[in-house]
């Protein structure tokens, strides 16, 4: 009798855990339902994510994208390249939760986010140099001063042909791709080359967001030239060639890792940015969790695709501002 009165207080304790361990269970399956996440910030987040923006930083975050969904297969980040303009125009009224971008927020755009009561926060990515290719068919040109690319895109230049910049060169009509003018990179040459004048537009002329189609063009056409990121010439140094350019009489030189991070390069480099939505920060963890993904990547990032990597302990400075704006 003792030995079946011990036997069923045995039964019983057992018993008595397995349901301790299943409400213990059913309390982490909750959490984890939840969307309490591990310590590094990714377990358990899903839903989406909207970016747009410039074509230059789109390989980037087109990278950074692909990382972050082979840990993360449950957040559907779609990434657009509609131009930096672009971006600002969506960014500013709140329809996407990142904006890249090859220059900064204009004062217009600012205004506009401010009107809709969006704040858009700035992030440096990476180091860029604006690269002037050619054709790898073109045998004539290695290097341009900056009065001569005035003269080939300046709309007040009478030059059409390469022969009216170096008599030397053919008497055949310059074909120019740049990029739109929704382009953060058309703003950058516009800027810093034309110095805000008009650029030549007409029939030997091609405008494109999509930087493919600009290196499409200049590949097959001795007579082409055009301008774009780094990354786009990195990516088809085979059949482009980059040019030296030579600011007040200094030897031409040309972009490069070196060139570009050291500033050498001039004034052609720049910095390569994206813009959060606090809000959206705020209020989406998976939005949060991408940008500090983003933040903690970008460098490796940046230098897979053919940019030049920011100091380490910047992209740091930077992620511990971005977790203030959660406070």
């Amino acid at each position: 009798m003792k030995n079946f009165k011990s036997l069923a207080l045995m039964l019983m304790f057992i018993l008595v855990l397995g349901v301790l361990a299943a409400c213990g269970g059913s309390e982490e399956e909750q959490a984890a339902e939840e969307g309490n996440t591990s310590e590094e910030g990714s377990e358990g987040v899903s839903g989406p994510i909207a970016i747009d923006g410039s074509s230059t930083v789109f390989p980037i975050m087109e990278n950074l994208t692909y990382t972050y969904n082979q840990e993360n297969p449950d957040v559907n980040v779609t990434v657009n390249a509609s131009g930096s303009g672009g971006g600002f125009k969506k960014s500013t009224v709140g329809e996407i939760d990142l904006s890249n971008a090859s220059r900064p927020i204009k004062e217009e755009e600012k205004a506009t986010a401010e009107e809709n009561g969006i704040q858009l926060e700035e992030l440096e990515l990476a180091y860029d140099g604006l690269s002037v290719v050619v054709s790898q068919q073109n045998d004539f040109v290695e290097e341009l001063t900056i009065e001569q690319l005035k003269q080939i895109f300046l709309e007040s230049s009478d030059a059409t042909k390469w022969s009216d910049i170096n008599p030397e060169w053919p008497e055949e009509e310059i074909k120019i791709f740049s990029p739109g003018h929704d382009s953060g990179t058309f703003d950058y040459f516009n800027e810093v080359i034309l110095e805000e004048e008009p650029m030549k537009e007409g029939s030997n002329t091609t405008l494109s967001e999509d930087d493919n189609v600009l290196v499409r063009g200049i590949e097959n056409d001795p007579n082409a030239i055009g301008f774009f990121g780094y990354a786009y010439y990195a990516e088809n140094e085979d059949v482009l060639k980059v040019l030296g350019i030579s600011e007040g009489g200094n030897e031409a030189v040309k972009p490069g890792p070196e060139t570009i991070q050291d500033g050498s390069y001039t004034p052609l480099s720049r910095p390569l940015f994206t813009y959060v939505n606090v809000n959206a920060y705020k209020e989406k963890a998976q939005v949060r969790d991408f940008v500090e993904y983003t933040l903690n990547n970008a460098g490796k990032a940046a230098e897979e695709v053919g940019y030049v990597a920011l100091p380490e302990d910047k992209y740091q400075e930077q992620l511990e501002t971005a977790k203030s704006w959660a406070e």
